[in-house]
């Protein structure tokens, strides 16, 4: 029997219909098998830039500086199946299991998956990382019968500075998610991904990346504990309709208002579309002012949470600016509160969120453009999943306008977990997970 009564049909970045008639649980992160392994990947994932390790090696670049005289010459790159294979007989647990090595760029990247069983017998996602760098650092010492002394280097080139820092700084291991120590709360460490990394992962499409960024924070609700009882339902429609596209609704506005359309044209198109769907409905008049009224204000804030999303790809997509997110955020709920008389994107939240978003992304304060931003940063962890998804959509239609561009942070999440169909195509994948 359905939880909910209603359902929602999947439309994808092209408007295309993916999946009708779909029960509002089917999308939860809990229930929906796609989404479940996106979590799954993403926690047991690990990047491995053999490349960087030969070229940090022969220069003595390593961790954050250059140890001069420790330079190594090894070929790498060329003992790539040698040292690949090692790396897989080390991390599997038994022939057979779900251990995956997948290479990139002629073997200069691979993609590591650690089998399940490593992490069930661990209290943290740390295994995943910490097995792939142990791993390539014996794999290599092994290969070129590297002694005592020098071992370090290839340690230091791997692991980059940690345990001498909190993290692994300059390291050539990468995760998607962050060390649990940078987690900021219970439940955060889905959130805290940093906006450039989700942009690059998804090709900068800013639908696909909506929609993966959208899956990460709406299931770092679920593991917060944002997301029981009646609550949940609240989360699972903002998700359905900023993030996977229900009912086309994003598509729509956008197609309605991106050639000559504005913050402002989008919150009438908006509200159109609401009385349109009965989701609001007129109500007292207060001289000049219509009120509006709703019996249902979790949809209507997914509505909003929808409309947020389509006025930031809006406004950013014109300028082809990702600076303007912030005060979009702010402005197309303070017009919409205005128009309608009903509380904007998540009751004031993303209002509360883009205020201070604005002064630490670029005004007398920002050192850091959006896109450095994530979801667990104390400016932007406010809203409930409803910002940082915008954020990774305004980020992919930037023209190079920031500071720090996706290019230059985020480059090796595109050239390995970008070429992953899991993580590139989010709104088919969790279609098809129905």
């Amino acid at each position: 029997m359905a939880k909910y009564k209603e359902t929602i049909d999947l439309y994808d970045d092209a408007g295309k219909l993916l999946k009708s008639g779909v029960p509002l649980e089917k999308i939860s992160p809990v229930s929906n098998p796609a989404i479940r392994k996106i979590i799954d990947l993403t926690k047991r994932t690990v990047a491995v830039n053999l490349g960087g390790i030969q070229e940090g090696l022969k220069s003595g670049k390593v961790a954050k500086g250059y140890v001069l005289g420790r330079e190594m010459n090894l070929d790498i790159v060329g003992n790539k199946d040698a040292i690949i294979g090692k790396i897989k007989e080390m991390v599997q647990v038994e022939d057979g299991d779900d251990t995956n090595i997948r290479e990139f760029s002629g073997g200069k990247l691979i993609l590591v998956e650690v089998p399940s069983a490593r992490l069930q017998a661990a209290s943290t996602y740390d295994a995943a990382i910490t097995a792939v760098a142990a791993a390539t650092t014996f794999s290599i010492v092994e290969q070129f019968d590297i002694g005592a002394f020098d071992a370090p280097m290839v340690k230091t080139a791997v692991w980059g500075s940690y345990p001498h820092t909190m993290d692994l700084t300059g390291a050539n291991v990468t995760s998607i998610l962050s060390i649990p120590q940078n987690n900021e709360g219970l439940g955060y460490a889905l959130r805290n991904i940093p906006v450039n990394h989700i942009v690059m992962m998804t090709g900068r499409n800013a639908m696909q990346g909506a929609a993966l960024s959208s899956t990460f924070e709406q299931a770092g609700m679920f593991e917060m504990g944002n997301a029981i009882g009646p609550f949940e339902r609240a989360q699972l429609l903002a998700y359905a309709y900023q993030g996977l596209n229900a009912n086309n609704l994003v598509y729509d506005l956008v197609k309605a208002n991106g050639a000559t359309g504005t913050i402002g044209t989008v919150v009438q198109s908006l509200v159109e579309r609401a009385i349109e769907d009965k989701v609001i409905t007129p109500g007292k008049k207060g001289g000049y002012f219509q009120f509006y009224d709703t019996k249902d204000p979790m949809l209507w804030n997914a509505y909003a949470a929808a409309g947020t999303m389509a006025a930031t790809m809006v406004n950013c997509g014109a300028g082809r600016f990702a600076q303007a997110v912030s005060s979009t955020l702010l402005y197309f709920n303070d017009l919409l509160e205005h128009e309608t008389g009903l509380p904007g994107c998540d009751y004031g939240r993303v209002m509360g969120t883009a205020v201070g978003f604005s002064f630490f992304s670029h005004s007398i304060y920002g050192g850091g453009g959006p896109g450095i931003f994530n979801g667990n940063h104390v400016v932007t962890r406010h809203a409930a999943g409803v910002a940082i998804p915008c954020v990774v959509a305004a980020a992919a239609l930037d023209a190079g306008t920031q500071m720090f561009s996706p290019e230059s942070t985020s480059k090796i999440y595109a050239d390995t977990y970008g070429k992953v169909d899991v993580f590139n195509k989010p709104l088919q994948q969790i279609a098809q997970g129905v």
